[in-house]
């Protein structure tokens, strides 16, 4: 008996490969400093690689309807998880649970490099696209409420 086999196809989210040096689409953002190259893009989900200079950071924030995921790949993240302060390293992951506040920043002299990703996708492909470039906080604030993204106020978490 002849058995056909059929693909199996989960969602949106294509078959692939992004390179390495790559981005997925060629989509690529300079937001505040850092630099985001697309990875994954779906409706379940969303992966960028995050290219972050000494000095960097993403202040307090909670993703209200995503996940987020961080693999770090060089250096060290000072991380604020649900009002604790932590570290990070090459090779750990970090798990945010939605609705956790959490920021990130990279307090070492040396750049740091982590793929990012969360789930359900959302609209932060679209968020980053209206930050491409944008030099002030408060519309990257503005812009990232609109867009599911909710930034603690400034002054609210110690030592951030």
């Amino acid at each position: 008996m002849d058995v056909q086999q059929e693909e199996i196809i989960v969602g949106d989210l294509p078959k692939g490969i992004t390179l390495a040096g790559e981005a997925y689409g060629n989509k690529t953002w300079n937001v505040l400093g850092h630099t985001y190259l697309a990875k994954v893009e779906s409706a379940s989900s969303f992966a960028w690689l995050s290219l972050d200079p000494s000095g960097t950071g993403v202040p307090p924030h909670i993703h209200p309807t995503q996940h987020e995921h961080i693999l770090v790949l060089e250096g060290t993240y000072t991380l604020y998880l649900d009002g604790e302060w932590t570290t990070a390293g090459p090779g750990d992951t970090v798990r945010m649970p939605m609705g956790l506040p959490h920021a990130y920043y990279n307090k070492a002299d040396d750049a740091a490099k982590a793929l990012f990703w969360v789930s359900p996708a959302g609209q932060l492909s679209e968020l980053f696209d209206q930050l491409h470039n944008l030099t002030d906080p408060e519309e990257v604030v503005r812009r990232s409420a609109l867009l599911g993204v909710d930034f603690l106020p400034a002054g609210s978490v110690p030592g951030a």
